[in-house]
């Protein structure tokens, strides 16, 4: 048992935060890189699990929260240089425009625990396994010092009630062992499908109501294999129903983890400006997980104004892309000031 103490529990449900945000910035580069018209399946489901990637963010900061910790997203650490790895895991994450490789970066990362595969803590080889860790704490420190010792957060901290588009998947406050339990449930199923080893992830998909919502590991593998998951279908017997196509002509070119542009370039000053919105972005996060969720509504205005510049960004000759680096607060309090978000 790593997991033994609330300090140690609080301080997994903090990486649990870095490690659903680590995930962010590749789904979003390979957005940004997809035209829509030429490639609507592939921009509904990256966008789509994008999305359910946000809920799951939320949903790990109202368990720090429940457990009396404090979500922090606003620091250096939050975005090194790519290629990185997840936070104290092995998998590595890059940024790379939609294509064969996205794909398999994708497919790694939500890949389904294997059967009977332990909980890791630490140095995970899924994220499934990692929360089973923090599931395995939780059952293990309400058992010792109870659930009300245990979940010791103020309760007003809770963020529920959003709308995520999207997603059947809801955002709920986390309050006591049963509710925590629902929220590891929710994070991991949408990943990787339900614990009865099937493609779905137990909700109904809210762009397609005659059908069930396909997880995470499998929407990627519809657009590997070219087909989608019907009913019937399993992991074993892969995608049988209707074609889907992926055009290639329909993605920018894009340079692999591109790097700071030359300063006083056009690319340079469109990198800062996407860098220094994304920064925002994520002390809007901090807020809004810190007693204030109506900046939930702000950052969501601010995603907009980030796809903006990015397509700016990327149109612009030479394989342009965006870095996510890190922007100190002051350096983006003019910026920030601007837009009305600070």
């Amino acid at each position: 048992m790593r997991i033994g103490t609330l300090g140690s529990l609080r301080e997994h449900l903090q990486w649990a935060i870095e490690l659903e945000h680590a995930t962010l910035p590749p789904y979003l580069t390979a957005l940004y890189s997809l035209d829509p018209e030429r490639n609507p399946a592939a921009v509904e489901v990256v966008s789509g699990v994008f999305v359910e990637e946000m809920l799951h963010l939320a949903l790990a900061a109202n368990l720090l929260n429940a457990v009396g910790g404090t979500p922090r997203l606003d620091m250096p650490g939050m975005l090194p240089p790519h290629p990185r790895k997840l936070p104290h895991g092995g998998l590595e994450v890059s940024l790379v425009p939609f294509g064969a490789e996205a794909l398999e970066m994708f497919l790694r990362l939500e890949r389904p625990a294997p059967p009977g595969a332990p909980p890791e803590d630490d140095d995970y080889e899924t994220i499934g396994q990692f929360y089973a860790a923090i599931e395995q704490g939780l059952r293990h420190l309400c058992e010792t010092l109870g659930e009300k010792e245990v979940f010791c957060g103020d309760p007003a901290r809770q963020v529920s009630g959003a709308h995520f588009r999207h997603t059947a998947g809801s955002l709920f406050a986390v309050e006591d062992l049963e509710s925590a339990l629902g929220a590891l449930k929710e994070i991991v199923e949408q990943g990787e499908g339900t614990a009865r080893g099937e493609v779905w992830d137990g909700d109904q998909d809210v762009l397609h109501p005659e059908r069930q919502e396909v997880a995470h590991y499998y929407r990627f593998q519809e657009l590997k294999l070219g087909r989608r998951y019907q009913r019937g279908d399993t992991p074993r017997t892969g995608p049988t129903g209707e074609k889907v196509g992926v055009d290639p002509d329909g993605v920018l070119p894009m340079t692999p983890n591109p790097r700071p542009a030359e300063p006083g370039s056009a690319v340079r000053a469109a990198q800062d400006l996407f860098d220094t919105t994304y920064s925002t972005l994520l002390n809007l996060l901090e807020q809004a997980f810190n007693g204030n969720p109506e900046r939930l509504t702000d950052a969501t205005r601010t995603m907009f104004t980030l796809r903006a510049q990015a397509q700016a960004l990327m149109a612009l000759p030479g394989g342009a892309g965006p870095t996510f680096a890190y922007v100190p607060r002051e350096a983006r309090s003019c910026s920030t000031a601007k837009d009305g978000t600070s």
